[in-house]
């Protein structure tokens, strides 16, 4: 049987790394894509390797239609086909009220977190001709709306999940399922790049569950999500967040 080709944008570090790596150890055939990390994304597809998997490294900013075009045409090269993609860059910017946000900043996180999404989307559809999968890595923030904090995140990842629903419906005739996960408070460097590196221990202790989630819990519902076994679900959200209730 044919190894599936899955694309993991973002996938040099946190939740895209564990993806990746979990991908790989299930049989597919990885892109692990990254914008800056080179040394951790060639960490990532050593540790697929090592397992028996089959990936590469493909640079790409998913901020830039040309370089997203580049990293598409990097996986026909080498493998010829597109099973998978997972949407899981995304970035965000330090921590303020919403009175305080710049038009430079919201550019920039709708560029990577909303337009990256939707023309990496474009471009799956284009190679996906006999069925495929698409997930979405959205986020709680979706509907917590991250008051004080995010809710210009909050807001991109609510972008994501209005692209989930429209995209499941419109391709559900070619037998391509789209859906998402929304993680919450996961531990990863992302929380140091929003100014507070300690806070996934903040806010993971004030969890129903008690903890702060780990990638490899957000990683394993995008695998079921990918599978067979989940082949009646679209449209779908898969909430990876420990109990938070939206408010």
């Amino acid at each position: 049987m044919t190894e599936k080709v899955a694309i993991v944008t973002g996938a040099s570090r946190g939740i895209g790394a564990a993806t990746a790596t979990l991908l790989g150890r299930n049989g597919y055939r990885v892109a692990v894509n990254y914008r800056q990390r080179s040394d951790a994304a060639d960490s990532v597809v050593a540790q697929i390797v090592a397992g028996g998997g089959d990936a590469f490294a493909v640079q790409a900013d998913v901020s830039d239609e040309n370089q997203i075009k580049r990293l598409f045409a990097s996986v026909d090269d080498r493998w010829g086909r597109l099973d998978a993609l997972v949407n899981n860059a995304g970035i965000l910017q330090p921590q303020t009220p919403v009175q305080s946000i710049t038009a430079e900043r919201l550019n920039r996180i709708l560029a990577v977190n909303v337009f990256g999404p939707f023309l990496c989307c474009r471009e799956a559809l284009q190679r996906m001709k006999t069925g495929g999968n698409i997930v979405n890595v959205s986020s709680i923030a979706s509907r917590t709306g991250s008051p004080h904090e995010y809710v210009d995140y909050a807001a991109s990842k609510g972008a994501i999940d209005s692209l989930t629903i429209g995209l499941a419906k419109e391709v559900a005739g070619r037998g391509i399922r789209v859906n998402a996960v929304r993680p919450g408070i996961i531990e990863t460097e992302i929380h140091a790049d929003g100014g507070e590196p300690g806070r996934a221990q903040r806010i993971g202790a004030t969890l129903p569950l008690g903890r702060a989630g780990r990638s490899e819990d957000v990683a394993e519902a995008i695998l079921w999500l990918l599978s067979d076994r989940s082949s009646f679900t679209t449209g779908q959200f898969i909430d990876v967040a420990g109990g938070i209730a939206p408010s």
